[in-house]
């Protein structure tokens, strides 16, 4: 057995006759553990913030998006609609024209709406139901539309509103000086029987409305779209499946996934939970300044017994790592301790009484999701800081030091 692995696990385990150290060693051990538990509970916390906020966000967003790659829109022939009808893994797809439409009802204007047009098959691809305050969904190739909470308020209208009539205005193509209004703009008139709530930039900003509706605005073909939004079968691979779609539309379109739809909250998540592990990782490295501390005044108290294990012809490199062992199995214990009771208190905020929770409001509970990486990570975090702090405090243990006692 390794005399120095032995040696420090009996030095752990006993008291020493110095009750100072013996409270420092404490505290040092409370705090990895208290460190360890925090991290993990942090990172845990947002985790299920993220998931928390995504839900609001892609709620209406497509497994796979076929979005022109160059201009507004392309066509989508017979041909190609029958060959993605093939593709097995895809469930179902919509197609979709979008555009920016300038909304006017009774004598108020909103210029930032976008409006959206979608086919039958969209509320088969996403699950409008969830996401209607007021109303119903429209039917298809009528001029009903379905408007965000945001723009209903503030143009004053709400579901079947017949006294305000909605008109929407989108600039015609062309070239040549304007001579007047009915001229540069395409319109047509809807009535709104549905108001919709994701998020305020989603419900500041867009309109639904029928496929025809919308094509009818633009003066598109009728095979012109902007986009096609796919729905794919559970257990599809998606990387698969999006290079079936770019074998049938081509050069034309660029598809995204649900991830890179979303690219700069995803990006502005991953960085803030970046910042949050480095934050609670300098916690952690201030709390094993104790660890240290712990192990030199424990070197200092041995002094006796190290000048007798040199006598007897243990090596200095020996004895350093007796408290290197030592210093490392203290903050691994810690550190085990401390993911286990941040595990417990994930649990209870997840499972545990409502009176132990912790809510964001009087009604909801602060998110939170258990991830194994987590655990690994504070575990990998804590065995690595703690071995670089056992290291340097085994440093002080000099031949000199262990000889002239």
């Amino acid at each position: 057995m390794n005399v120095s692995l032995y040696i420090a696990k009996r030095y752990l385990r006993s008291k020493s006759s110095n009750n100072a150290i013996n409270i420092i060693t404490i505290i040092a051990l409370i705090g990895v553990i208290l460190g360890a538990a925090a991290l993990f509970i942090v990172l845990s916390g947002f985790a299920g913030l993220k998931d928390f906020t995504l839900q609001f966000s892609t709620v209406i967003d497509p497994d796979l998006k076929a979005a022109s790659a160059i201009g507004k829109s392309y066509f989508l022939t017979e041909e190609e609609a029958a060959r993605l009808n093939q593709i097995e893994a895809v469930d179902v797809y919509s197609m979709i024209v979008e555009e920016r439409v300038f909304i006017m009802s009774d004598n108020k204007s909103y210029p930032s709406a976008y409006i959206k047009g979608v086919d039958h098959n969209f509320t088969r691809v996403n699950v409008v139901d969830s996401i209607l305050e007021q109303g119903t969904w429209f039917q298809d190739k009528t001029n009903q539309i379905v408007v965000g909470s945001g723009i209903s308020f503030n143009l004053s209208f709400g579901v079947l509103d017949y006294n305000k009539a909605i008109s929407m205005y989108v600039p015609k193509s062309g070239k040549g000086q304007i001579t007047s209004a009915e001229k540069a703009f395409n319109t047509v008139h809807a009535v709104n029987v549905g108001v919709f709530s994701i998020n305020e930039k989603l419900n500041d900003t867009y309109v639904f409305a029928p496929l025809s509706l919308a094509q009818r605005l633009l003066n598109y073909e009728p095979n012109q779209i902007s986009a096609i939004e796919f729905k794919l079968r559970e257990g599809a691979d998606i990387a698969v499946v999006r290079d079936q779609i770019q074998g049938v539309l081509g050069s034309k379109v660029v598809i995204k996934d649900r991830a890179q739809l979303n690219d700069a909250l995803y990006k502005m998540l991953n960085t803030e939970n970046l910042a949050v592990y480095l934050i609670f990782t300098l916690v952690l490295i201030i709390a094993l300044f104790n660890v240290i501390g712990s192990i030199i005044m424990m070197i200092l108290d041995k002094k006796t017994s190290l000048n007798t294990f040199f006598n007897l012809g243990v090596t200095v490199k020996d004895i350093r790592k007796i408290f290197f062992f030592q210093g490392s199995m203290m903050s691994i214990i810690g550190g085990l301790v401390g993911i286990l009771f941040g595990l417990l208190l994930s649990l209870n905020q997840l499972y545990g009484p409502m009176a132990l929770r912790v809510f964001i409001t009087p009604t909801l509970p602060y998110p939170v999701r258990i991830k194994i990486i987590n655990v690994f990570i504070v575990f990998f975090t804590i065995t690595v800081l703690g071995v670089l702090a056992s290291r340097i405090a085994s440093a002080r243990i000099t031949k000199q030091l262990v000889r002239d006692f």
